[in-house]
């Protein structure tokens, strides 16, 4: 349990599990980089010839994936980035919907899937041997980190998909979204070069979120451990947790309570959670009839008890419904974790994905030191 390893065993497992990050991100984009360049070439045909995004999983971790992917493509953060059409679908239904200038992509073991998929047309992507055109197998034996790894890729993809498409205008002008594209500022008629300055990007972008992750293990693992004992404490009373946020990171808060409900290590026990973001029909009625701002501390009215604890994620820290689930929640006396990137916490980046990255190994690490 929480507490039964001493602070200096507790910090010796969090140096483990950062060691294993960083040279598990190192391995596995230093190997993918150049193909992965490439596949975001193929992507961009695709999207260019009226073909969407695809994604499918089989488990609810991997369905929180598949969420994250279509939110990320279909609604930009990036000014001036045009949205892309994604949608994620029940495996099932691969055969039904698929197009053959689609994109598939799928999360697990959806092997009959990925070969409805292929039978189709469509360009396939997968994370294990299932059957896809590109497969790329993260090089670490723990789920936690396959996920993160999963994450940061299909973030890059996303990202650099949009080099290519501007390509085709004839023009890599990134105007306000140059960040995301730190080796492109001319205009480059070859393909090659422009292949190589994404092959750079996608380990510019590898080495910052292994660095952001870093930081943010390194300066908050007081606050990492704490926030797992009283959390355990909990749990151990009867408690559960309610987890919530907008947008990526709501599907930051799916794969938190998937964890939780099914855990990732066999030998831990399954813990009771909440998903306050799943269900559309409540948050749009609250939406339509009160407004967005209470989307989430209408729920906590509903469902927060004294003994329980709620999981807040959010990219700004400032977003007006996370806060004031969180006021709810203080206020019913629900012990509060909040993950929270720019201002609003010790994370600091202007980088919406590494955010969500590093965010991962933290509340992936939270989940284990429940059970230490």
């Amino acid at each position: 349990m929480t507490g039964a390893l001493s602070p200096g065993a507790l910090g010796q497992r969090l140096d483990e599990a950062l060691a294993e990050r960083r040279e598990s991100n190192r391995v596995f984009f230093e190997a993918e980089a150049e193909r992965l360049a490439r596949l975001c070439r193929q992507m961009a045909d695709r999207f260019a010839a009226g073909g969407r995004l695809l994604a499918f999983g089989d488990t609810p971790g991997a369905r929180s994936d598949v969420r994250h992917v279509a939110v990320e493509f279909v609604h930009p953060v990036i000014v001036g980035k045009r949205a892309l059409p994604a949608v994620g679908i029940e495996p099932e239904l691969v055969g039904l919907l698929a197009e053959p200038d689609d994109i598939a992509i799928g999360f697990g073991d959806v092997r009959a899937a990925m070969t409805a998929a292929r039978e189709r047309g469509c360009l396939t992507i997968g994370f294990a041997p299932i059957g896809a055109e590109h497969e790329f197998e993260p090089p670490s034996a723990d789920p936690s980190v396959r996920q993160e790894l999963a994450e940061t890729l299909y973030h890059v993809l996303w990202e650099l998909v949009h080099v290519f498409l501007e390509h085709r205008g004839s023009s890599h002008d990134a105007g306000a979204s140059s960040f995301l594209y730190p080796f492109l500022g001319e205009a480059e008629d070859d393909l090659d070069a422009v292949l190589e300055d994404v092959r750079r990007s996608v380990l510019a972008k590898a080495e910052e979120v292994g660095e952001l992750r870093e930081q943010t293990l390194g300066e908050n693992r007081e606050e990492l451990v704490g926030a797992a004992a009283a959390l355990r404490e909990r749990f151990d009373r009867g408690g559960r947790l309610l987890a919530l946020g907008n947008g990526g990171s709501a599907t930051d808060a799916m794969d938190a309570v998937a964890d939780f409900r099914r855990p990732p290590d066999p030998s831990w026990p399954a813990r009771p959670a909440l998903d306050l973001t799943e269900d559309p029909a409540i948050l749009t009625a609250i939406a339509n009839d009160i407004g967005v701002d209470a989307i989430f501390s209408r729920q906590v009215i509903a469902h927060g008890r004294a003994g329980d604890a709620l999981l807040a994620l959010s990219t700004s820290g400032d977003s007006r419904n996370v806060i004031a689930a969180l006021a709810e929640a203080r206020r019913r006396g629900l012990v509060t974790i909040a993950m929270v990137g720019y201002d609003g916490g010790r994370v600091a980046s202007e980088r919406l994905a590494r955010i969500q990255e590093a965010q991962a190994g933290a509340y992936h690490l939270l989940r284990e030191l429940v059970e230490l």
